[in-house]
């Protein structure tokens, strides 16, 4: 599977996705994928133990994946490539069937993890890009 369909075939099965590292800062680009993801209509949960209980973008922050009282489809990474495989290992734990990696981030060893316990790994790529770039059909695809 090329780089380009892992990524459809990921933002088009998915509904729930868990923004690891999410910011209250404007200017930070997790802030701005987030409210993309938001205004195309997934579910999007924002994880930052240093924002736990503030609300981003409508939504509550939580402090860890573990914390998210529902199924996560996609742990989207926002961590520093060095912070990376803790997340992936916590995904893996809470049953996600996804982990998308930022531009910039890579574990390599923790991707095998993944991929290994059955998860889709998509790297150094990002939703808001690829969205619009390959025409990806979203969840407010499907509310015309």
């Amino acid at each position: 599977m090329t780089d380009d369909q892992l990524s459809i075939d990921v933002l088009e099965s998915v509904r729930t996705i868990a923004v690891v590292g999410a910011s209250n800062k404007p200017e930070r680009a997790s802030f701005r994928v987030m409210a993309f993801l938001k205004t195309c209509g997934y579910d999007v949960i924002p994880v930052n133990p240093a924002l736990e209980g503030e609300t981003l973008h409508g939504e509550q922050v939580v402090a860890s994946l573990a914390d998210i009282d529902k199924t996560v489809d996609m742990v989207d990474v926002f961590r520093r490539s060095d912070q990376a495989g803790e997340v992936i290992d916590e995904a893996i734990e809470i049953g996600a069937k996804a982990v998308w990696l930022q531009l910039g981030v890579d574990s390599p060893d923790a991707q095998k993890r993944a991929e290994d316990a059955g998860l889709k790994v998509v790297v150094n790529r990002c939703p808001k890009i690829d969205i619009p770039d390959l025409s990806i059909n979203t969840p407010s695809s499907f509310n015309v």
